[in-house]
């Protein structure tokens, strides 16, 4: 008997996926309608129906990306401004439906996640989904003076109405005026705590995040579909060396996420009963058994401390609950990578070993897979789908992380199916739970004694650039600040630890300064 018979007609399953990646001169790119509209075509050919799927289409989701209205806008040629229009075009289809998105690394899983309750529910049929950057070849090709013109669209923006997601800032306008709304230099701040949490020294934390990443990089090298298919050497991912340049103290570069990439990846998502009316074989369907989402205390410098991330915990026990597993059930990981700090954080929450022997990666992980922008997940979503129907009855586990480590989505897969109704919780059920954690406010002006809490030293290509310090306050609130622009005094912050070190907050015009009692 086939498993259609015993399922829901309502529960949502994955039926197709496809990735790509491009690596070829500037002069021979496809831009992002051409690479777009392809990998959309081979998500729905991956399904194997005998039906035509692309006029059964209701649904078409563009992901924000580099070449998008939102975002990168020194871009000035190549953009697309209506994403799913210009998509639809090029794949001949009129979805009842068109949306974009808003940025943010969890959206593809979040994408899976909100979709899947639509199906459950009625209010969609087939859902496809496509994101991508090709981020590499449009400065390449803007480099070497070629036109892009036809890369992009004449069209006004996609219409607000239309995007899906969070659009709230990532960053307080105090936060931003210290540097924290580039990612490299943040999530070595947090980096720094989860050092001292772990009692690791500066050199033995520096060894550890070689041997840490190292699996990841192995795992790169096996992808076809990755931008580094190199493996690197513990010692080559953390050593400081004219080609390994420090980026964000600990962070050396080859510890960073990489957005310079053509890549990206589609799925198409759609109720069991509409898959076995299409046609689709049962051998292609993924079921999702539970899914969150979740997001922390929004601004970095009010979480409850900076090493932990209580937003994964609560996450994680939301989606197991709904599946009816544990952590011990799944088979394969993918956490979401786009730095090592992310990575621990998915661990400690999830009660996953940072050595745990089923890996915590299938494609590589962004800084060696490639950081595909927003759309790296579409990516991992795909590779799961892969990996899940060449082992049939196998469990997968899928995060994705937005921001700062501020937004959080997940999922739980199988090629078993689903028992019952779908249903899932409304995240904000269990979002109650960390807004109202206990947890301190920024002092935007601060004044008087501190101690630091996490930190880092941020480097530009030939020069040290600044020392970013968060801490606290004796009266409790927390502070950011800079430390004073003295090459000795950023030099010793990597080679002894600031982390529990007492100083002086003054409050500036644009920033703060924190000078240490050393």
């Amino acid at each position: 008997m086939s498993q259609s018979g015993q399922i829901d007609a309502h529960t949502p399953v994955l039926v197709g996926v496809a990735q790509y990646v491009q690596k070829c001169a500037p002069e021979d790119a496809k831009g992002p309608i051409e690479l777009f509209s392809d990998v959309g075509r081979r998500a729905v050919a991956d399904a194997g129906a005998a039906e035509d799927l692309l006029s059964s289409i209701d649904t078409l989701v563009v992901v924000n990306s580099t070449t998008s209205e939102k975002a990168f806008d020194e871009i000035p040629v190549g953009r697309l401004n209506n994403p799913p229009k210009a998509i639809s075009g090029a794949l001949g289809i009129k979805p009842g439906r068109s949306f974009s998105t808003w940025t943010g690394g969890n959206t593809p899983q979040m994408l899976v996640n909100h979709f899947a309750e639509e199906i459950a529910e009625g209010r969609s049929d087939v859902v496809l989904t496509i994101g991508g950057e090709v981020l590499a070849s449009q400065l390449k090709q803007a480099l070497n003076g070629l036109d892009m013109s036809h890369w992009g669209d004449n069209d006004e923006p996609t219409p607000a109405e239309f995007t899906l997601g969070s659009n709230f800032e990532g960053v307080s306008e105090t936060e931003r005026a210290h540097g924290l709304s580039y990612p490299p230099n943040t999530y070595p701040i947090f980096e720094s705590a989860m050092r001292k949490q772990a009692g690791r020294s500066l050199e033995e934390h520096s060894k550890w995040l070689g041997e840490f990443m190292h699996p990841f990089t192995a795992m790169a090298a096996q992808n076809p579909y990755a931008w580094f298919a190199t493996e690197r050497s513990p010692d080559e991912i953390s050593t400081e060396t004219p080609s390994n340049r420090m980026v964000g103290f600990p962070y050396t570069k080859y510890l960073n996420s990489v957005i310079r990439v053509d890549q990206g990846g589609a799925w198409l998502m759609m109720s069991a009963g509409k898959a076995q009316e299409l046609g689709v074989p049962e051998d292609r369907w993924v079921f999702l058994h539970g899914c969150a989402d979740t997001h922390d205390i929004w601004n970095v410098t009010e979480r409850v401390d900076l090493h932990s991330c209580p937003a994964i915990r609560v996450m994680g026990e939301a989606a197991f609950e709904m599946a009816g597993w544990s952590v011990d059930d799944i088979d394969c990981i993918d956490l979401y990578s786009c730095f090592p700090s992310a990575v621990e954080a998915g661990c400690a929450e999830l009660g996953i070993a940072t050595d745990d022997p089923r890996g915590l990666t299938i494609t590589g992980g962004l800084p060696y897979f490639g950081g595909a922008g927003n759309a790296y997940v579409m990516c991992s979503i795909a590779q799961m789908v892969e990996k899940l129907r060449a082992e049939p009855g196998k469990k997968g586990l899928v995060t994705g992380n937005g921001w700062y480590l501020t937004k959080h989505s997940m999922g739980l897969y199988s090629t078993e199916p689903v028992t019952g109704k779908w249903s899932r919780k409304d995240p904000s059920v269990y979002q109650t739970t960390i807004d109202a954690m206990d947890h301190p406010v920024l002092d935007e002006h601060p004044e008087g004694e501190g101690v630091v809490e996490g930190y880092t030293v941020v480097h530009a290509r030939d020069k040290v650039r600044m020392g970013i310090v968060i801490g606290k306050l004796g009266s409790g609130k927390r502070f950011i600040a800079h430390v004073p622009y003295d090459l000795e005094l950023l030099q010793r912050m990597k080679q002894e630890d600031l982390i529990g070190v007492a100083g002086r907050v003054t409050p500036g015009d644009k920033t703060n300064t924190f000078v240490p009692n050393w």
